[in-house]
């Protein structure tokens, strides 16, 4: 696999304009791994209306608490992932790039948003479902220009305005984002 159409972990990947794919529409990315085998991330800029209380409803923390859950992607949707900043409250986490890690203890997790929910807003996403690409699938799309790869800080994946995370990504590009972030995803949208 060619270096260049590789996403490391921790790097984010923003939706081209004229991606119009319903799943990935105007989305950005957190790469949790990227090898010879596939690629693996989580959408982190579309909130769902359902919360913990919703969607943990017998979980004897989380079913009491409304908590944010996001969708991570079209992949695996009854699946819970999550990204955080508490490595130290949450044994068996794994690093996915700088202050961001990916799962852990999960009743360790929810014992730390129970004691501090407005705080845990800014260092704990959940996600329901993921987003997935087998051998050599995410290579293709870089080259055909589905993604552009970006490289901003992690406080994206935490911000309390998840929607505008798609222009401000593009926007941390420098001029060419600047112009990708105003440009509809086709001539017929103007």
């Amino acid at each position: 696999m060619a270096d260049a159409y590789r996403i490391d972990a921790g790097g984010f990947l923003c939706a081209w304009p004229d991606l119009v794919d319903p799943n990935f529409f105007h989305r950005v990315l957190l790469m949790c791994q990227h090898g010879d085998d596939g690629a693996f991330g989580l959408i982190v800029n579309e909130p769902m209306e359902v919360t913990t209380r919703e969607l943990l409803t017998s979980h004897p923390v989380f079913g009491s608490l409304d908590f944010p859950v996001f969708r991570g992607g079209p992949v695996d949707v009854t699946t819970l992932q999550y990204l955080h900043r508490i490595p130290a409250e949450l044994p068996g986490a794994e690093p996915v790039g700088d202050d961001v890690w990916l799962g852990g203890d999960f009743e360790a997790l929810a014992r730390y948003v129970a004691r501090a929910p407005e705080r845990a807003l800014g260092e704990v996403r959940l996600f329901l479902g993921y987003s997935g690409w087998g051998a050599g699938q995410l290579e293709a799309e870089l080259r055909t220009g589905s993604w552009v790869p970006a490289a901003c800080g992690v406080d994206e994946v935490f911000s309390n305005d998840p929607e505008g995370a798609w222009q401000r990504v593009l926007r941390s590009l420098g001029e060419l984002g600047e112009g990708l972030s105003s440009m509809p995803p086709g001539p017929d949208w103007n």
